[in-house]
């Protein structure tokens, strides 16, 4: 089954890739690795903004980085052409907004990598992985994530 068919078969519709909000490009390709930028959680276009142990529990959180996902592999779609020639997603770093008693990041970032598991299967989408807990994430955004992945 290639990726779009899961994609399909999860209800997936790739975003396109989102203009940059300050002096910086969305990917850089270096051989066979793609670099892709930090994606705020946005929910219905706009930044989805909280602070985990506030006013946002893990579990929001976790639809935020799965909603985070999606951006990355419109993003990461954009930069290859194909996203049946990623051979791995490499790494994940992801900065989550949050009170300094929340330690649930990991479980937020889940929401993430997850996604990727399922669309790119168990061996291609299990990936290296920071989550840390941050003060504030630029426009407010609840979680960012950034990602590397190989590219045949």
């Amino acid at each position: 089954m290639s990726v779009y068919d899961k994609l399909r078969e999860l209800g997936i519709t790739l975003p396109p890739v989102a203009v940059p909000a300050a002096a910086y490009v969305p990917f850089v390709r270096t051989g066979h690795l793609v670099f892709l930028s930090g994606h705020i959680a946005r929910k219905d276009g706009k930044p989805w903004v909280g602070q985990l142990g506030a006013a946002i529990q893990t579990e929001e959180g976790k639809a935020a980085a799965r909603a985070i996902a999606i951006d990355l592999l419109g993003t990461l779609h954009a930069a290859v052409g194909d996203l049946n020639q990623v051979t791995r997603i490499v790494k994940l770093m992801s900065l989550v907004n949050s009170t300094p008693s929340f330690t649930e990041q990991h479980l937020v970032t889940n929401g993430a990598s997850e996604l990727f598991a399922q669309v790119f299967g168990s061996e291609k989408g299990a990936h290296a992985r920071s989550a840390f807990g941050v003060a504030q994430i630029p426009m407010g955004a609840c979680v960012e994530i950034e990602l590397i992945a190989e590219v045949d």
